[in-house]
């Protein structure tokens, strides 16, 4: 067995792992939880630059954005000691426990909130105006999209909107030329999820204006996830139906092909998002940093973080196999969070526009992992990877959950007497 199948192996059981833990399913039914999911620095100082067709669905929209003199209805500051937030779900937002989230950024060091707006079916959390090109796919879970910010403006919480991208069922099925197909139909994957084609640039321009609807609103980052093409991509590319748009014209293997689509929608959102006067973030899985890129799934670490305001790897201890000498990470969440967070500072410490380093850790316990492999994450654990981070320079952090229920009493500042 030579070397390139070694890494190709060891890629695709990592996101066979991912998709075994809270990060990422789907779209909870309306109650306080959502399904398992498988994917600092001051205002006035930041370390990025802040400069830097047809919809598929509904047709005929004439909806557009407002480039030019743009003016947020809210007023939010960047958290002064970088961000430090958790995950929260749109069906979180319209229960009472929401109060109690509230309650927990409001008296610890937390200060954002990373919200759902466009799941991992597809679907918004919120119903849109009537006569929205998004109004199929609205769902009534955050009944006052308003409301819910005026309440964050007034508690000085820095809202996040999290947008889901290329893992769509909703414009897959509704779009099978924007997806994969196999047999005459929508290609799903074990989990019976469908993805829809990096390659499109409609795909794109329906992704972005979602995100544009979300800056209007008043949130101040957009965070896309699952901005890559699916997993173990690189044993379907032959088997699978599809188009490869634009780059079927380029002179590259699918591998290179892949890393460019994915790379160039980054920066397309970038560019697009510029007159909302919003950061941009990309969810990223944590290995890809230790690799040059990710032969399947088109993520190029590096080309990533140049074209964003802040990389958010998802590093949780869980999803690691035996890495860095840690044969069982989920044992040592200070261990491998340490050892992670000094390699990506060698990466980005290459690139001429260094992002904010914000990662996910985990504030869940991996008990899939089996007996002897994992390990009940508390306080103390929430804590280490914290302080590993903070060790390393890197002040900020998001903290997962699938079901938003957080570990009470954590120190989230380990390192401030």
């Amino acid at each position: 067995m030579n070397y390139k199948t070694l890494i190709i192996l060891l890629i695709a059981f990592l996101l066979i792992g991912c998709s075994n833990q809270e990060r990422s399913a789907g779209q909870p039914p309306p109650t306080e939880s959502k399904p398992e999911k498988q994917e600092g620095e001051p205002a006035d100082k930041p370390k990025h630059d802040r400069k830097s067709s047809e919809k598929p669905e509904p047709e005929g929209s004439t909806e557009k954005p407002e480039p030019e003199g743009f003016k947020s209805p809210f007023s939010f500051e960047y958290p002064k000691d970088g961000v430090k937030g958790i995950y929260v779900t749109g069906p979180t937002v319209s229960v009472s426990r929401f109060d109690e989230l509230l309650q927990l950024v409001e008296t610890t060091e937390l200060n954002s909130m990373v919200i759902d707006i466009k799941d991992d079916f597809g679907l918004l959390q919120y119903k849109p105006k009537e006569g929205s090109p998004f109004e199929e796919i609205g769902r009534n879970y955050i009944k006052d999209p308003g409301k819910l910010l005026k309440t964050l403006e007034e508690k000085k919480i820095y809202p996040i909107a999290r947008v889901v991208v290329f893992k769509d069922n909703h414009l897959a099925t509704k779009r099978p030329d924007l997806s994969f197909t196999e047999n005459g139909k929508v290609w799903k994957n074990s989990r019976g999820e469908s993805f829809v084609n990096p390659f499109m640039k409609e795909v794109w321009e329906y992704n972005v204006e979602i995100a544009k609807e979300a800056a209007k609103m008043g949130f101040k980052d957009i965070q896309f996830d699952y901005v890559r093409f699916p997993e173990g991509f690189e044993t379907r590319d032959s088997s699978l139906k599809y188009s490869q748009g634009d780059y079927s014209q380029v002179e590259k293997d699918n591998v290179q092909k892949r890393v460019d689509a994915v790379t160039d929608f980054v920066a397309y959102a970038k560019k697009e998002l510029e007159p909302y006067n919003v950061d941009v973030s990309v969810d990223i899985f944590g290995y890809s940093a230790t690799l040059p890129e990710a032969p399947g799934i088109g993520q190029n670490f590096s080309k990533i973080s140049a074209n964003v305001d802040a990389i958010s790897s998802m590093i949780y201890p869980s999803h690691w196999t035996s890495y860095f000498g840690i044969e069982k990470p989920d044992l040592h969440p200070y261990e491998i969070i340490n050892e992670y967070a000094k390699h990506e500072n060698t990466v980005l410490g290459a690139l001429e526009n260094r992002p904010v380093s914000r990662p996910w850790i985990q504030d869940f316990t991996a008990s899939y992992l089996g007996a002897g492999n994992y390990k009940k994450y508390g306080k103390a654990e929430v804590e280490a990877q914290i302080r590993a981070l903070n060790e390393n320079g890197i002040n900020e952090f998001l903290l997962w959950n699938a079901s938003n229920r957080y570990t009470q009493g954590v120190d989230y500042t380990p390192l401030t007497p």
